[in-house]
């Protein structure tokens, strides 16, 4: 029953997450010579064994920007600039710990990343700079609500990295 709460408040944060993105960067700051992004793959230095990692970033921040439609996404040779992503480390650390056995009920999962976003026409590096954020679980159902704390620190981290590119100027 926790599982189907926690799986209905997800979905219900993502959708409240992604309404509030189609209005809130109407007045992005995007210099007007940039019309087009380049997003390679996310390079996974985690060392984690999370097979699908890099490519589930990948397509989650690719779809960020397709989403907020500030910047078409294109390949690499056609862009007027790049946001390359590197995933540094995930680390996986007890946030409640209980009972007389002091045994981890919730845990936290952080991403940490380094992103470089150039600016392809000028030939310059808006910015070099790392992000983090994180998704937690409950230690119950293991392996599947891990699995939901990554999407949910994955989606925080796109999120913040398509702030940076519209909107921190």
């Amino acid at each position: 029953m926790k599982l189907i709460k926690f799986k209905i408040f997800f979905i219900i944060l993502t959708a409240s997450i992604l309404w509030s993105c189609s209005y809130s960067f109407t007045g992005s700051s995007v210099p007007a010579h940039l019309k087009t992004i380049a997003i390679p793959i996310v390079k996974d230095r985690t060392g984690s064994g999370e097979a699908s990692l890099s490519n589930d970033f990948t397509q989650i921040l690719i779809q960020q920007f397709i989403d907020d439609n500030n910047l078409q996404v294109v390949n690499t040779v056609s862009a007027d600039a790049v946001l390359s992503v590197t995933i540094s480390s995930m680390p996986d650390r007890a946030e409640v710990v209980s009972g007389e056995e002091e045994k981890a009920t919730k845990r936290r999962i952080t991403l940490n990343v380094q992103a470089v976003y150039k600016d392809l026409v000028e030939k310059k590096t808006i910015f070099d700079k790392k992000f983090s954020n994180y998704g937690t679980y409950e230690t119950d159902n293991f392996t599947e609500n891990r699995k939901i704390a990554i999407e949910v620190a994955i989606d925080n981290v796109t999120l913040d990295l398509l702030l940076a590119v519209v909107a921190d100027w």
